[in-house]
């Protein structure tokens, strides 16, 4: 069935990581002394947007998860922690794969 939820369930790890994150966020939020109101506005994003992040539901857009994050200031370091060029791994495996042109 298209667009049945059901036979595509969240994987408990993905659920986890989501929460975590909402938690995450909701932290720094507290820490900037920012209010939900606050964040929402600065982010252009409705509070029940920040709130569904915040409780890690998974239902908001990537680009509002950015705005949060951007608010709040820490997507440069969100992006950084993705970074493949910043790992040991990514690094060795980019030797071995990625032919030259493409490397940084």
């Amino acid at each position: 069935m298209v667009g049945d939820r059901a036979s595509h369930a969240t994987p408990l790890s993905v659920a986890r990581s989501l929460r975590l994150l909402g938690e995450h966020v909701s932290t720094w939020r507290k820490l900037n002394r920012l209010t939900a109101a606050q964040v929402a506005q600065r982010a252009g994003i409705s509070r029940d947007t920040l709130r569904a992040i915040e409780q890690g539901k998974g239902t908001a857009s990537t680009e509002n998860l950015f705005r949060v994050l951007r608010t709040i200031g820490i997507m440069d370091a969100v992006v950084r922690a993705t970074d493949p060029y910043e790992t040991d791994v990514g690094r060795l495996r980019m030797d071995e794969i990625l032919p030259k042109r493409v490397r940084r």
